[in-house]
């Protein structure tokens, strides 16, 4: 199947339904990264199998945790999805923060979609982010037009890098 926007072979394959509406896209990778999607790799099996076994001590370690105050457990927590009480922040804030940061692919901010209405203050952010990310992208690939091109966009954000 061809990209939808320049007939590269298209390896990015979404599918959207809206209000029952169904859309799909047919994108090859460098329209899906220009288009704000993020495409995660595929890890080797080495690397899945190494995080399955420390994720196996680190599980037989958390679910000792206990919060003082409302008693519960990090397995009830992990079982359940909610905490007990403000105390549990505390308690379970390192294997929280592991959970959270591997949610967002260990991004610093948010990802994802963004509500309907947002402030232009947010939009520039957004629009910000998604240029350094494309600045990134052109300098990894040594294109160096682009990348200059997208630096001066970046400053007209008042940003200097």
């Amino acid at each position: 199947m061809k990209c939808q926007l320049c007939n590269k072979q298209a390896t990015v394959h979404l599918t959207e339904i809206i209000n029952g509406e169904k859309t799909e896209k047919h994108l090859c990778e460098e329209c899906a990264y220009n288009d704000g999607i993020t495409i995660k790799a595929h890890v080797p099996i080495n690397e899945l199998l190494t995080d399955l076994v420390e994720s196996q001590e680190q599980a037989s370690e958390l679910s000792e945790l206990t919060c003082p105050q409302c008693t519960m457990t990090w397995s009830e927590f992990r079982k359940g999805g909610l905490l007990g009480c403000p105390k549990d922040y505390e308690i379970f804030d390192e294997p929280l923060r592991k959970i959270i940061s591997k949610a967002h692919e260990n991004a610093k901010g948010h990802i994802g979609r963004s509500p309907l209405k947002v402030s232009g203050k947010h939009q520039d952010q957004m629009s910000l982010f998604r240029l350094r990310q494309k600045l990134q992208h052109a300098v990894d690939n040594e294109d160096y037009e682009v990348a200059a091109s997208l630096r001066d966009e970046i400053e007209k954000y008042g940003v200097h890098n």
